[in-house]
């Protein structure tokens, strides 16, 4: 059962959030829409460390769901998707100055292959020394597109490779995309992950499900500061939670702590639009159609928010 449904929607705004950033490309003006600078990246290790931030790794979090304890409201997680070279040349330096762990998710299949823009498994080892490594699938597909049985092949050819390349399975997993739904998910879960991380913005209390953490992408212009002030909007979403058959959603189901009385929703495309409650549940007609393959919808109540991804499949 998920451990983020709302069995009894306490006051959970007494509880503190952490927030998970990913990063994909470093100083690589040819793909500005997932670069960081190396200039914003320093200054972003700067406002953590002059605001005394800590930045934790992935183990750090998880230690903390295994044992219960308390997150951290100054926590911060840094990881790094696919594997590009451009970390290990331009971001992994950087990374060691500030002494700032990391997990680093790797597209299997673009190594194994030689992909020109992506690292190698000797670059792999040496980051591995100051960071964790994760698991980002062997072929980087499109999941929702997938069959249950192709999922797992990708996933156990990525996991065995890794296995005979680096001498252990990585227990972290990081959608590729950002894509997946409810299915998708159960197939995950049945190679004994620690972690699934997603791509959907947002921070991390303790009620969090390790399997479906939140996670925050951070590129372009520096906005740590801005994305830090999120705080988790602890939800149970009941409808939609997949693609709709038709591509059109016509209501909007969820619960949500009877506290939160202000609400506004967002679909892609669309805008943000107020919402309205009754006694901590949400059922909305909104009669839209879809506009994009991936459609996020958001909820937010002041500075906290909840959303879930619905990807159209093939």
């Amino acid at each position: 059962m998920r451990r983020l449904l709302l069995l009894t929607l306490l006051p959970l705004y007494l509880w503190a959030d952490a927030h998970l950033f990913v990063f994909h490309r470093f100083g690589d003006t040819r793909h500005l829409s997932t670069n960081t600078s190396v200039e914003t990246l320093r200054a972003e290790f700067e406002y953590l460390k002059k605001n005394n931030y800590e930045v934790i790794s992935l183990k750090r979090l998880h230690e903390a769901f295994e044992k219960g304890e308390a997150i951290n409201d100054r926590w911060v997680v840094l990881t790094i998707d696919d594997s590009f070279k451009s970390f290990y040349e331009n971001g992994l330096p950087l990374f060691k100055e500030y002494n700032y762990p990391f997990t680093l998710f790797i597209y299997v299949q673009a190594t194994v292959d030689n992909y020109g823009d992506f690292m190698s498994w000797d670059q792999i080892k040496e980051s591995a020394q100051y960071g964790e490594i994760g698991f980002h699938s062997y072929g980087h597909p499109h999941l929702v597109s997938l069959s249950d049985s192709a999922i797992a092949s990708d996933t156990k050819k990525g996991l065995g490779i890794m296995q005979e390349k680096l001498g252990f399975t990585p227990k972290y997993y990081a959608y590729p995309y950002g894509e997946y739904d409810e299915r998708v998910r159960r197939v995950l879960e049945n190679f004994d992950f620690d972690l699934i991380i997603n791509q959907n913005a947002g921070a991390v209390d303790r009620q969090s499900d390790p399997h479906d953490l939140d996670r925050t992408a951070l590129t372009g212009e520096n906005t740590i500061k801005a994305k830090l002030r999120t705080r988790t909007l602890p939800t149970e979403w009941i409808f939609p939670k997949a693609w709709p058959k038709d591509g059109k959603i016509s209501t909007l189901k969820a619960n949500l702590p009877e506290d939160v009385k202000k609400l506004e929703y967002y679909v892609s495309g669309y805008g943000w639009e107020p919402a309205f409650l009754k006694e901590g549940k949400l059922a909305l007609t909104v009669d839209k159609q879809l506009k994009m393959h991936r459609t996020r919808i958001f909820l937010r109540s002041g500075d906290r928010q909840s959303s879930i991804i619905l990807v159209k499949g093939k």
